[in-house]
């Protein structure tokens, strides 16, 4: 499984980036898909989950209403858009797979990563 994030730059408080990731070498479909972020000097951390067909999402509290993750099982892409951004969601943002059927909040469940792509938000 290969994935490959892109979309993330340089944007100012009160603004939007949509992350997108690519996958390749899978059956897309089968796989529950996150979102994670890693600031300098911290720990990666969750910010979303989207099951297999899409019905089912779930967000990080410091996310949810400004953040949606969504899929495309015919493109086999999984987004992140990013509204109302603040300084603290500057990070370096990856896509993980799953096969799992825990509840997938922790990067230890995922088994796939993509290379990550930079967010930065100025104040």
């Amino acid at each position: 499984v290969q994935l490959q994030a892109s979309g993330g730059g340089l944007v100012q408080a009160g603004g939007s980036l949509r992350l997108s990731c690519a996958a390749s070498g899978c059956s897309f479909s089968t796989y529950r898909m996150g979102w994670f972020r890693q600031a300098p000097g911290k720990e990666r951390e969750f910010v979303a989950f989207i099951s297999w067909s899409g019905g089912s999402t779930y967000y990080a509290d410091s996310v949810k209403g400004r953040f949606s993750i969504s899929r495309d099982n015919a493109k086999n892409t999984v987004s992140l858009q990013m509204n109302s951004l603040k300084p603290e969601d500057t990070a370096v943002y990856y896509c993980a797979a799953s096969q799992r059927l825990t509840p997938l909040t922790t990067a230890d469940e995922y088994d796939y990563w993509g290379q990550g792509t930079q967010v930065t938000v100025s104040s």
